[in-house]
């Protein structure tokens, strides 16, 4: 019972402190970190653990770190994209234009896919509290979160349902904060016990495994919003809070994985909920602050990721398309997808959608650093920019649901 409202407290103020503190607060660089931050661990810290325990085992932590590896490489073509594209992309029709029109189309293609699975997953951690698993309830429940949200867009637009992300992603935080805290006195306990001991998950990853892990890009993607926050913040502060977002979330997915690790066993439920009953034995309260923490964040997410694609659809279309038109489309386009798809697929069309946006962001680093002789270290830099748009193709292309 002490540690259940310990944890609980852990949660609680440090998500007022998130939230509410007025240094944060009022903090531009805060504000341009948190942005990046919340979408990178919005959804992937809930479904990494049981995805990746029941893809390979043992190697978890070392697979995240890969998935990461190439997430960084991948936000670094972002921010050369930000310092030495963004001043030329409005100038002339040359092919670095041209191609990053094309990443805004394949941008808008993986907001409305990011849109279904943002609330696939919160459907699926609501029935999880109620220990149901019906793949018509989620549907059902998944379709009528997509139409209040449409129709409020297309009658009022977004503003109002996109202040309440500040406070998802503080109380996600927090949860966070609390659930590695749980599970670093959980594993202290084990080694205090002599019990502390890996389980026996060891096999080989195979070429079929590397394909499933292809498909998990999506849990650490979200870097990329730093790119188009072009109206709040510098390009020098956007470079900046971009890479401090993506190494803060690498230290906390790494904590994370390691101190989970001692949980994973051959009957892990690699679902997306999986989560909860994993940490069951840790602490009473963490699947009920786990699933408060996974509604609310995936909410607040789907509404930034259904104004994102509404406004790149109101761009792209030069403004010949309203807004209230764009969310209709949006609602039309998640509404099938929805249907079509199971939480464990979309996840990986999310991934592969995105991985084909990075791989069209390479490209575009790749011409400007070629057109741009007087660029340093310019060799160096064409090989890292073809070196990433392979390894993203090979996402797009190869990447497969986890089973």
């Amino acid at each position: 019972m002490v540690l259940n409202i310990f944890l609980v407290l852990v949660a609680v103020v440090a998500a007022a402190y998130l939230a509410f503190s007025p240094r944060l607060v009022n903090s531009s660089d805060w504000q341009a970190t948190v942005t990046p931050l919340a979408s990178i661990m919005g959804s992937g810290f809930l479904v990494s653990a049981p995805l990746l325990a029941g893809a390979v085992g043992n190697y978890a932590v070392l697979c995240m770190a890969a998935l990461l590896l190439l997430a960084f490489c991948v936000g670094s073509v972002i921010r050369f994209n930000i310092a030495h594209f963004e001043p030329i992309s409005e100038r002339g029709h040359g092919t670095p234009q041209a191609i990053g029109f094309l990443s805004r189309i394949a941008l808008s293609g993986a907001y409305l896919i990011s849109v279904s699975y943002y609330l696939q997953l919160l459907a699926a951690f609501l029935l999880s509290t109620f220990n149901i698993e019906n793949g018509l309830y989620a549907n059902v429940i998944t379709s009528a979160i997509l139409l209040s949200i449409g129709a409020i867009g297309m009658i009022s637009g977004l503003d109002l349902l996109e202040k309440v992300e500040r406070y998802a992603v503080s109380i996600n935080l927090g949860v966070i904060c609390a659930l590695i805290v749980a599970l670093m006195l959980y594993n202290v306990k084990l080694f205090q016990a002599d019990t502390w001991q890996l389980p026996d998950l060891w096999q080989p990853i195979d070429g079929h495994d590397i394909r499933i892990l292809l498909g998990l890009l999506i849990v650490v993607q979200g870097f990329e919003t730093s790119r188009y926050l072009g109206d709040k913040h510098p390009p020098a502060q956007r470079i900046r809070t971009m890479r401090r977002a993506q190494l803060i979330s690498s230290v906390i997915y790494l904590s994370f994985l390691s101190l989970a690790t001692i949980l994973f066993s051959a009957d892990v439920d690699a679902d997306v909920t999986g989560i909860i009953t994993m940490m069951a034995p840790v602490a009473l309260v963490l699947p009920i602050v786990l699933s408060i923490a996974a509604i609310g964040s995936q909410f607040s997410a789907a509404v930034a990721d259904n104004a994102g694609a509404g406004g790149l659809l109101e761009e792209l279309s030069h403004r010949r398309f309203s807004l209230r038109f764009a969310y209709g489309f949006i609602l039309a386009a998640t509404l099938f997808l929805t249907w079509a798809t199971d939480v464990n697929q979309i996840i990986a069309y999310a991934s592969r959608a995105f991985a084909f946006y990075y791989f069209l962001q390479a490209l575009v680093a790749f011409t400007v650093c070629y057109q741009h002789r007087e660029l340093p270290n310019r060799v160096v830099r064409l090989v890292f920019f073809s070196i990433v748009a392979t390894f993203c193709f090979a996402v797009f292309s190869l990447g497969l649901p986890a089973e």
